[in-house]
């Protein structure tokens, strides 16, 4: 009996595709909490698996090298949490002397804003009192949601090394399991996959890390000549927001700015912007192409939206992923044919115009004309 051929029509094949995608994203959505720190250990235990493979060919047994560098890690993270919680302790001591300093700039902006628009003074600070009455009553709201947020941080510390664990030591499951999925004939390109994939996240990750300490270093150093008070915190802190590509800078120029402006005068928050600026020309011209760049080849804009689309699915941890998400993603497009437009869409090989598919449109025109 011969069964008939039933293509399913174009408009049908997008709806379903359009369906899946929606359907995915749901389920990345609602499963946030779960997936997430499993994307974070994977990304870790790859970083660690090298250390791992060469605490085990020293002759130490697998379990003890795995939890020897897990334990090393931890310690490290630890220290620098350590380090930010006591420097924020100590930036907390001044919060007085910071709530006086702003007292006054807020008449200061209330009596200038007066003068320029000819309104009474009382009716500003009416409206101001009201703007801050209504921030409160949403600030209060939020309550709960950022109880649930802190116990979230709380379950992915705890989780996260046990996650690690368990990936490095069964990663010889999972790479089996990976080989089964696919037919012996697509072996070589599976593998060069996995290849491709693991030194695109150690080399992003070694260098994200390597970016970051040249950062702080430098964002350190400009705010201590300007004088600005915390400058190794705001440096650290500016470091680990310029992870988040594109929109991290702006908000670690706007910390030492408002701190300059309270201590200070706005000269120096002037001063600190010229400081931010020249660090982040370095940073995106010199640092960035040599350091992180060399194997993440996405585009400025591809770059844009996935962080602002992974801050809107997993928050600030989407933010932080969304890039080697995405270089992942562009690493099996361009070995799968299929696929391929779409991991030249996502990179940044950019064609000449002579060669764009729009003057050969036009040169065909020409040519019937």
């Amino acid at each position: 009996m011969d069964i008939p051929n039933t293509t399913m029509p174009a408009y049908a094949r997008a709806a379903a595709i359009l369906l899946g995608l929606v359907a995915f994203f749901f389920i990345l959505w609602i499963g946030q909490d779960i997936i997430t720190p499993l994307i974070f250990a994977t990304i870790l235990a790859i970083v660690l698996n090298p250390l791992v493979s060469l605490l085990s060919a020293k002759g130490l047994n697998r379990v003890l090298a795995i939890a020897l560098v897990i334990a090393l890690a931890m310690a490290l993270l630890a220290g620098l949490i350590w380090f930010i919680s006591a420097q924020v302790v100590h930036f907390s001591d001044s919060f007085p002397a910071l709530k006086e300093k702003s007292k006054g700039l807020f008449d200061d902006a209330v009596r200038w804003t007066a003068d320029l628009t000819n309104m009474k003074r009382s009716a500003i600070r009416a409206w101001v009192a009201n703007a801050q009455s209504q921030a409160t009553k949403n600030g209060s709201m939020l309550v709960g949601s950022t109880l649930t947020t802190i116990g979230g941080v709380f379950a992915f510390v705890f989780l996260l090394p046990v996650y690690i664990f368990l990936i490095l030591f069964y990663k010889p499951l999972l790479l089996e399991f990976i080989a089964k999925l696919f037919p012996r004939e697509r072996h070589a390109m599976v593998s060069d996959v996995l290849v491709q994939t693991r030194s695109l996240v150690q080399s992003y990750l070694v260098g994200l890390l390597l970016e970051a300490l040249i950062v702080a270093v430098l964002n350190s150093v400009g705010l201590m000549i300007i004088g600005i008070e915390y400058a190794i915190l705001f440096g650290v802190i500016g470091a680990l927001l310029n992870m988040i590509p594109y929109i991290g800078g702006l908000v670690a120029i706007s910390l030492p700015m408002l701190m300059a402006i309270a201590t200070k005068s706005p000269s120096a928050a002037l001063l600190v912007l010229v400081v931010y600026l020249a660090v982040q020309f370095v940073d995106n011209n010199f640092i960035v192409p040599r350091v992180v760049a060399s194997r993440v080849q996405v585009n400025a804009l591809v770059s844009i939206v996935v962080v602002l689309f992974g801050g809107a699915l997993w928050g600030i941890a989407g933010m932080f992923l969304a890039i080697p998400l995405t270089a992942i993603v562009k690493v099996v497009c361009d070995r799968v044919e299929p696929l391929k437009p779409f991991g030249y869409l996502l990179g940044d090989d950019q064609p000449h115009m002579a060669s764009s598919l729009l003057s050969l449109s036009r040169t065909m025109v020409g040519k019937k004309k």
